[in-house]
């Protein structure tokens, strides 16, 4: 009796996982202002403490959602009504700096503005060059 109650339990949990995650759609397009698709880094990428700063402010502001490995599989990814792209897709590693920075720090709909919670540029542009090595 207790087996197949935990075994309908679980069948349940899975059955609204599974159409949480099919009920989700891609985002659409971004509309990202000419100024940052040409913004450079204010920051060297090659500085081990950049790294350092940027999986910091990663783990604590973007893992949640992007997941450790940046492939959209975070816990809270199945809750969003839109898929979290994964940083090794090839659309996503063709961006610019500043598209990358736009869709990361000033963000839309879901995906949150982070211009109050991470104030410091360098911080910023950390964040975005260690997203930038999750291939």
């Amino acid at each position: 009796m207790k087996r197949s109650l935990s075994l309908t339990i679980l069948c349940t949990v899975l059955f609204f996982a599974a159409n949480i995650a099919m009920a989700q759609k891609a985002g659409g397009p971004w509309e990202i202002p000419a100024k940052y698709k040409t913004m450079k880094s204010s920051i060297k990428s090659t500085d081990p403490s950049v790294m350092t700063t940027g999986k910091e402010l990663y783990n604590k502001h973007c893992k949640s959602c992007h997941g450790a490995k940046g492939l959209g599989d975070g816990p809270k990814s199945a809750t969003l009504k839109t898929t979290v792209p994964a940083f090794n897709e090839k659309a996503f590693q063709a961006r610019t700096e500043g598209e990358v920075y736009y869709q990361s720090i000033i963000g839309r709909d879901e995906m949150p503005n982070f211009e109050k919670k991470i104030l410091d540029e360098g911080d910023r542009w950390a964040v975005i060059h260690f997203v930038r090595t999750l291939k």
